[in-house]
């Protein structure tokens, strides 16, 4: 790994506290799972959850984070709209954001995408394939064509997302059902990846190509600081007559 960067692995962390087959599965929380692979390839994690003080996510939280990665599912409305509106603005500063699994319905992602982020689902422990459609992006450096989840929650198109940037990842479920499952986005000056597999009754954030993915995605993210840094409002000439 080329650089070490600060990452904000943030989790609404209630599952885990409420069921308890969900927290023999994930016994740190769904965040100490990723936040643990992150720390293992050298990286400076820190976890946020929804149940601390602003979600975890204080002004100097997010300035001091490179890439926050998210996972929400059942408590999307109780994340406040001034933390919401923090993260946006950073986002659009240059932080890049990893929106995972049923984050697509948090504020974050819907303010970010201007639409619904709506879709087909089931759950039916389905096996699902994701496909690599663009072997040449670094998110999938390092997996082959494709790689399986022997049970997963089923999403299916339409995926009420803006065409993304880059289509990098397509999985196909048993029942029949395909979807848009690593898709790239660019806003202001910031990086957004979004990454379905990861319900929380599976095991998805133990298997090693799920977080290959995550790892590649954070580094692919992360603020470049390279580039003139745009300036707005007011400007005077620079010619002068």
């Amino acid at each position: 790994m080329s650089k070490t960067l600060r990452v904000t692995v943030w989790n609404e962390f209630r599952h885990e506290k409420q069921e308890p087959n969900i927290a023999s599965i994930y016994p740190e929380g769904i965040h100490g799972a990723i936040a643990k692979t992150l720390t293992e390839a050298g990286h400076d994690v820190r976890t946020a959850t929804l149940d601390e003080p602003e979600h975890g996510l204080s002004e100097t939280v997010l300035e001091n984070t490179d890439v926050l990665v998210w996972w929400g599912h059942m408590a999307h409305h109780e994340v406040t709209d001034q933390v919401v509106n923090r993260v946006v603005s950073r986002v659009h500063a240059g932080m890049g954001l990893i929106v995972l699994h049923s984050g697509h319905f948090s504020k974050v992602f819907q303010r970010l995408m201007g639409t619904s982020c709506n879709l087909r689902w089931r759950e039916e422990d389905e096996k699902e394939r994701l496909w690599v459609v663009d072997p040449t992006h670094p998110i999938v450096a390092g997996l082959p064509p494709y790689f399986e989840l022997p049970q997963e929650e089923t999403y299916g198109e339409h995926f009420d997302i803006p065409a993304p940037d880059e289509l990098v990842l397509v999985s196909w479920f048993s029942g029949g059902d395909v979807f848009r499952s690593g898709c790239t986005f660019r806003r202001g000056l910031g990086k957004i990846f979004y990454f379905r597999p990861g319900h929380e009754t599976y095991p998805t954030y133990h298997d090693p190509n799920v977080m290959r993915v995550i790892q590649n995605a954070v580094l692919w993210a992360c603020p470049s600081g390279e580039g003139p840094r745009p300036t707005y409002g007011h400007a005077p000439s620079l010619e002068q007559s």
